[in-house]
């Protein structure tokens, strides 16, 4: 399937009758200057096709810099990353995938472990990023940081460092423009059985119950991890709570970085994105010297 570069008249028009969205009826909230030019930064839309399922990606930057590959949490989807990923673009080469039943990727009859590690691993290889000089870092967050624990653990040898934020209750967000632009990439249209239109949400409704965590809990995935490792959490997460957080640092020892981004909940990238990529950003300059 052909490349197709995102303009800014493509974005998909959702609107939402009910919860925070509503009020808006439809119309986008006003929304900073940052947000609105990194929203506004051309991406390159990709599919790579794994075991007769196809598994969207997007990428921004220079692919012969040093890679970033991003991962998103439960239900989500690539676009999670839209408002950050070209912050890092000056030394990095961003790419971002949607896991199997989410998003734009296609479902499947049963879901794993194995099966996101393995989305991980095919769009790794398809962008190229195992053929360029430095080898890539995971950026992954909730419930994608668990499966980049397994992917860390399983593939350590072909990562130079994997970093999981608030990885173990959804609280407010208070960026509506944030998550307004996340929910019209997260809904498709779709015909109803009267005949009229309706939504449906891209993610595949019945993934948890046809998936199967495996018999390696996440406290001995983490731990096989071999490549550099940071965790990362919202500093009032309603998952990332001190007793999980203090027991994660007894898990993989004093060396490994642990970062709160204060004021930020669960979805750190909403809550506090600026504070995010300045954190992030002086992670990965500290993993380079």
């Amino acid at each position: 399937m052909p490349d197709d570069i995102k303009q800014e008249s493509q974005r998909p028009e959702m609107p939402s009758e009910a919860g925070p969205l509503g009020k808006y009826k439809g119309q986008r909230p006003p929304a900073p200057d940052w947000f609105e030019a990194a929203i506004s930064a051309r991406y390159t839309t990709h599919f790579v096709e794994r075991d007769g399922g196809k598994i969207h990606y997007q990428t921004w930057g220079d692919k012969t810099k040093p890679a970033l590959l991003l991962t998103h949490g439960n239900g989500a989807h690539a676009h999670w990353w839209d408002f950050t990923a070209p912050y890092f673009t000056d030394k990095y080469y961003i790419v971002a995938l949607t896991l199997s039943g989410m998003g734009d990727s296609d479902w499947r009859s049963s879901y794993d472990m194995d099966t996101f590690a393995s989305d991980q691993m095919a769009v790794a290889e398809d962008a190229g990023l195992f053929r360029q000089a430095e080898k890539p870092i995971i950026v992954a967050h909730s419930f994608g940081g668990f499966v980049s624990m397994y992917t860390g653990g399983k593939y350590s040898n072909r990562f130079n460092g994997v970093i999981i934020i608030d990885s173990p209750v959804r609280p407010p967000c208070e960026n509506h423009y944030a998550m307004d632009y996340i929910a019209r990439y997260s809904l498709r249209e779709l015909d109803t059985q009267t005949g009229g239109p309706g939504w449906q949400w891209k993610f595949d409704p019945s993934i948890w119950r046809r998936f199967d965590m495996g018999d390696t809990p996440p406290s001995e995935m983490i731990k096989r991890i071999t490549c550099p490792l940071a965790i990362m959490r919202g500093e009032e997460s309603g998952i990332m709570l001190d007793p999980v957080w203090a027991y994660m640092q007894e898990l993989v020892g004093p060396k490994i970085p642990f970062i709160s981004i204060p004021h930020a909940h669960h979805h750190v990238m909403l809550d506090q994105p600026i504070a995010f990529i300045s954190a992030l950003r002086t992670l990965l300059a500290s993993w380079r010297t």
